[in-house]
């Protein structure tokens, strides 16, 4: 049998959309003699839908998705990914997969296991499968079906979060192949971990898997692809990361494609690249405009932009203050000449100043603190949405998670903007994305990666003022945050004590602000936004 794996980038919501690129694979498939195409999941809604799973007219204009491809699948079958009404107990519909083709339906799955953890939120609003799923019979093979964490129940992996097992039920029916609609989101070791688990899956279904998943932007999550096929002599082949891919495993060949690796700070460059461009062109945006302090954040946030949009469609501004180095401000206009985006200077200094003397009277014998910093950088933040609305462009705000994860950010100043694109790239990880895109010769300048980062927003400034260097902050960020370590376990890792306690403090109270921040796209194992919830106004406070 050959099989078509048709990896595609889905909008939420956008059905006709989504639909048109489900009949393309399959002309491309059917015309390629291919007996089935494969997708991944929730094909036809987009992933993840939320809360437009609890409108009726949602569910009905996936039922009309469903009855197109149904007909166009002639001649070739289509296994997608859609929602299904249950009229039984629980919540009213299932995540599932479907089989179709000369527009019948042939065969329905629906998602056993549901998770609900970190980013997912799917026991919100899907009920289970009431019964465990029967193997499909087609072209003479006997295939389960199932989707994404159905196939997660291994050791190490499902955290024991489940007491039913779709792959070792399936693997008892003697299925000749298992396939998996899936829509796995992307964080830097994540491939790795797939490909691990797929081994321990192929090892109990006792057959080939065929995984096909989802790639693209959907608000803050990014989805890599990397579709693949694990056999059970412990071989995997897999498709393309982060761009959408076609292509046929033959069961009686095993043909299949061979990707080189890439390296992890690749793989997060091109993860962010992809978010960006997905985010702005999926929220109907063109083009995009950045301040440019002539720092490394504002700097990578514009190579991002301009490799994800083109640099046509970037617009960097730079907005000098008193304190502004002269060095910062040649930096910004080296960067976008080196970039090949728009540029212009508007300076804050003569609106600064009749702003602060505006209000002196008010400010009468309390001596200059963070409060005329802010003043500054909000100052830029209405420069910029003043632009943003005027130009029709959508903002991208610069803040690193290290500075989000400690409050060393302005609200409604540098925390403006539509989109937080290296929100979750720690301040390390920045530099080493920078030198990343200077890997073939110097785009960001060699002065902005080299010299101690400031906010410049006062005489002398450095982040270091106030902040443990960062190689420090950043791993007391990764153990806290990410690894949910408590204070004690970190100081014991060797962490200096009253720095522990200090950046915990400081993560504790600017749970507001990150709260408040634009959506940003996760690229580690746990972001600031939809995955971490943590109350605002509460007093708990770790060990």
């Amino acid at each position: 049998m050959k099989i078509a794996l048709c990896q595609i980038n889905t909008t939420v919501g956008d059905f006709n959309g989504n639909v048109e690129k489900v009949l393309a694979s399959l002309k491309k498939a059917k015309a390629d003699g291919c007996d089935l195409a494969l997708f991944p999941e929730l094909t036809l809604t987009g992933y993840p839908p939320r809360d437009l799973l609890d409108r009726l007219s949602f569910y009905q204009e996936a039922e009309k998705a469903l009855q197109k491809i149904a007909q166009g699948a002639q001649g070739i079958a289509a296994v997608v990914g859609t929602i299904q009404k249950n009229e039984g107990p629980g919540f009213p519909l299932f995540n599932s997969a479907v089989a179709v083709k000369d527009g019948q339906v042939l065969h329905v799955v629906h998602k056993t296991l549901l998770p609900n953890y970190d980013v997912f939120d799917e026991a919100r609003y899907f009920a289970p499968a009431p019964q465990p799923s029967k193997p499909w019979e087609y072209k003479g093979q006997r295939i389960g079906i199932t989707l994404c964490e159905d196939i997660w129940n291994v050791d190490g992996y499902s955290q024991h979060l489940y007491t039913q097992d779709p792959v070792s039920y399936l693997a008892a029916q003697k299925v000749d192949l298992l396939l998996n609609l899936s829509a796995s989101p992307f964080h830097a070791t994540k491939l790795t971990v797939r490909q691990q688990l797929l081994k321990m899956s192929v090892r109990k279904s006792r057959c080939p898997i065929l995984y096909c998943n989802l790639v693209g932007g959907n608000d803050e999550l990014i989805f890599d692809g990397y579709s693949m096929v694990a056999t059970p002599n412990g071989g995997i082949v897999q498709g393309k990361g982060f761009e959408e891919d076609y292509w046929i495993y033959d069961t009686q060949t095993s043909s299949s494609p061979a990707v080189q690796p890439v390296s992890p700070i690749a793989s997060i460059y091109q993860a962010l690249v992809l978010g960006t461009r997905d985010y702005v062109r999926k929220c109907g945006f063109q083009k995009v405009l950045i301040g440019l302090s002539g720092g490394i954040d504002s700097a990578l946030v514009a190579a991002l932009a301009a490799q994800a949009l083109g640099p046509e469609n970037v617009l960097g501004v730079t907005m000098p203050s008193p304190y502004s180095s002269e060095g910062s401000i040649e930096d910004s206009r080296q960067l976008a000449k080196a970039l090949g985006i728009q540029f212009e200077e508007i300076p804050i200094t003569p609106v600064f100043e009749p702003a602060l003397k505006h209000l002196t009277p008010f400010f009468q014998g309390k001596p200059p603190d963070t409060t005329e910093e802010n003043m500054q950088a909000r100052l830029r933040g209405l420069i910029l949405m003043s632009l943003s609305n005027k130009l029709n462009r959508l903002v991208l705000s610069t803040g690193n998670k290290s500075e989000i994860a400690v409050g060393y950010c302005t609200l409604y100043g540098d925390m403006c903007g539509g989109l937080a694109v290296i929100s979750d790239v720690p301040k390390v990880m920045v530099y080493d994305l920078a030198r990343f895109i200077n890997r073939d010769g110097e785009i960001i300048p060699f002065s902005t990666i080299e010299k101690a980062p400031s906010a410049e927003l006062r005489p002398n400034q450095k982040d270091q003022d106030s902040l443990p260097p960062y190689d420090i902050l950043d791993g007391i960020l990764r153990l806290y945050v990410e690894e949910n370590v408590p204070p004690a376990q970190i100081v014991k890792a060797g962490y200096d004590a009253a720095i522990v306690a200090d950046i915990v403090k400081k993560i504790n109270q600017n749970e507001y602000k990150r709260r408040q921040m634009a959506p940003g796209l996760k690229v580690t194992a746990k972001a600031f936004g939809m995955g971490r919830r943590i109350p605002i106004a509460q007093k708990f406070r770790d060990l």
